[in-house]
């Protein structure tokens, strides 16, 4: 069975919520990536903020990318995935989102990984993939 772990692109990191959204940029620049996961004080999950969530919610807006935090951008209930889930509940929780990109969280509740639309297409068949492009961009 294939799960989570087997999928994901280990290493993601946190950014504080307390970080401004400038450093976030930052951050995603060095990494090379589109999305952060924001943790609280507790280093538990609190939200993702994307490169796109910078721009339209924060710059085209008017607002301070410097004064913004990562914690300003975070709504509602943060989605993620165990290690051990099988990848077809992977599948479920992105598809039943219409999420893009899923924090992938250990037994002790800590960030391991991230998994993306790049890193399922790697590990699906055509006909899996074309369903979940569909159901995610429906």
């Amino acid at each position: 069975m294939t799960t989570a772990a087997d999928i994901m692109n280990p290493g993601a990191q946190w950014i504080s919520d307390t970080e401004t959204l400038d450093r976030a940029a930052q951050v995603m620049r060095e990494l090379d990536v589109g999305a952060l996961p924001v943790s609280d004080a507790n280093e538990r999950l609190c939200g993702i903020i994307t490169d796109r969530d910078i721009v339209v919610a924060c710059v085209a807006t008017g607002r301070d990318p410097a004064q913004t935090t990562a914690g300003d951008l975070c709504k509602g209930t943060p989605r993620w995935i165990s290690t051990v889930a099988p990848v077809e509940d992977v599948l479920q929780e992105m598809e039943s989102h219409q999420i893009r990109r899923l924090p992938v969280i250990d037994e002790n509740k800590r960030l391991v990984g991230m998994i993306s639309e790049a890193d399922l297409a790697h590990h699906l068949t055509d006909d899996q993939l074309a369903q979940f492009v569909e159901r995610v961009y429906a």
